[in-house]
């Protein structure tokens, strides 16, 4: 997809690229420029979220910024114009059909009832013939706005290279949206944000640069007390000034479904109504495994890797699947065909801030152990840190979920889409358990492996979790059934 335009005014625009398989809309988590910085080829300018990772996105061209068409928590669909950039070094370019400015004398603009006024992005045109002009920056509070704030095309006065004359604000301009009918300015997040708290915006003083309404000033009209002339009580009841308001009384918050959550909602959903699924569970005494785990932190080929028992859980997974191969397999609706894989792109499902990734090791079938553990490594540091690409979320074959991590003794965990198996390993805990005729305190673990029922029928799945189980007990079957 093209991400760049050149437009007949030299001002160039990048749009939402696909940054992966498909993917239709991103969310702007962060700018990393503001109007006027200058920017290279190359250059991270923000960084986005979408359905399957936080991907940093860099311009392709050299300039100077002009615009950041959407504020940052926006989601935005794939093709559409988020920055311009001017030529690099000189002086944004006019619009060629832009009216002169007016004089500075005159205190309105000529009336225009159907002309535009300057609003924010996304907002339209607020129906008004007043024109409202830009305040100079107030001393002290920044010569220009920093990065996250967002303006449309400004003023016209600022469109072609002058800024209005040093005027002080009236008190009473910032009461502006709400005496003069015109559409309060705020960001879309600060709007939403009003509308889930049950604030009306026309009734905020607002105090960012230009009347626009923050979400400090949202927050500050939650918490002032209700006033007396218009109780949001009961209207028998007395109204002081500690009398609650059902607008401020934070029982509740709203969180929008967005990104990486919102594809594993629908993820989550699809699969569960579309693959019947079934769960099979065995409990096993993994004392030997845990005491290998120990011998192989000390072995010099592990130095410097992580180990711990998902290596060795991942290994007996990868061999149990050798060993069954029909497992790694998935089902084509479309075709109405069984597509068997032979090749294992192993996934590890990882809990992040920003909800449940799946990203997934690819080949792990063909790794050595040293090599598994440094896959491993890598995959939950990266996931840690956010930095999970799309590339390395796509095409899995089968997962394991390690909910022992949260102390769960197991679970049914749910198919990732287009796999038809996945492995839920339980925590770890010492357990009385019968061992050689005598009831002593062993490490046991329990592990549920679910699967699609369409293409692995009861006695596939059972030899795959047995297989599992039989290694993980007894960990010397990884060499003798390699």
């Amino acid at each position: 997809m093209t991400t760049m335009t050149d437009t007949a005014s030299a001002v160039r625009e990048f749009k939402m690229p696909d940054v992966g398989e498909g993917l239709t809309e991103a969310e702007i988590l962060k700018w990393y420029v503001a109007p006027g910085d200058t920017v290279t080829d190359g250059q991270v300018v923000c960084e986005v979220e979408t359905a399957k990772a936080a991907v940093e996105l860099p311009i392709p061209f050299d300039g100077t910024v002009r615009e950041l068409r959407f504020p940052e928590g926006t989601t935005v669909d794939v093709g559409q114009v988020i920055i311009t950039v001017g030529p690099a070094g000189g002086a944004e370019p006019a619009p060629e059909a832009a009216p002169a400015p007016a004089p500075a004398a005159e205190p309105e603009e000529p009336e225009a009832p159907k002309g535009r006024q300057p609003v924010l992005v996304g907002y339209g045109v607020a129906e008004s013939s007043t024109k409202r002009r830009a305040r100079k920056p107030v001393p002290g509070q920044g010569d220009e706005p920093p990065a996250g704030t967002y303006y449309a095309a400004a003023v016209q006065g600022e469109l072609n290279g002058h800024a209005p004359a040093p005027q002080a604000p009236a008190p009473a301009a910032a009461q502006a949206p709400a005496t003069t009918g015109a559409r309060p300015l705020a960001k879309p997040p600060v709007r939403k944000l009003a509308k889930d708290l049950g604030v009306d915006l026309a009734t905020i003083t607002p105090t960012g640069p230009d009347g626009i309404i923050t979400r400090e000033d949202v927050h500050a009209a939650v918490a002032a007390p209700a006033p007396q002339s218009a109780p949001v009580v009961a209207p028998a009841a007395p109204a002081p000034a500690a009398a609650p308001v059902a607008a401020g009384d934070a029982r509740e918050t709203r969180i929008p479904v967005k990104g990486v959550r919102k594809a594993t909602a629908q993820a989550m959903v699809g699969s569960a109504f579309t693959a019947p699924h079934v769960t099979e569970f065995v409990t096993v005494d993994v004392t030997r495994t845990m005491k290998l785990v120990e011998e192989l932190k000390q072995d010099r080929a592990f130095e410097g890797l992580r180990v711990n028992p998902l290596l060795l859980i991942s290994k007996a997974l990868l061999l149990a699947i050798r060993r069954n191969p029909d497992v790694n397999a998935a089902w084509d609706e479309a075709n109405q065909e069984i597509v068997q894989k032979h090749y294992v792109n192993l996934g590890i499902a990882a809990a992040t801030p920003r909800g449940l990734i799946v990203p997934n090791i690819k080949d792990a079938h063909a790794k050595t152990l040293p090599e598994l553990a440094a896959s491993l490594g890598e995959l939950v540091t990266t996931a840690r840190e956010g930095k999970t690409s799309p590339g390395a979320m796509q095409g899995g074959t089968v997962t394991i979920t390690n909910i022992g991590v949260f102390g769960i003794d197991t679970g049914t965990p749910i198919l990732n889409p287009g796999e038809s198996a996945i492995l839920a390993v339980g925590a770890i805990k010492l357990q009385p358990w019968v061992h050689k005729g005598k009831v002593k305190p062993r490490q046991v673990t329990t592990l549920a492996l679910s699967f699609d029922h369409r293409l692995v029928d009861g006695e596939l799945g059972s030899k795959v979790l047995g297989d599992v189980a039989a290694i993980l007990e007894q960990p010397k079957r990884l060499m003798t059934w390699a």
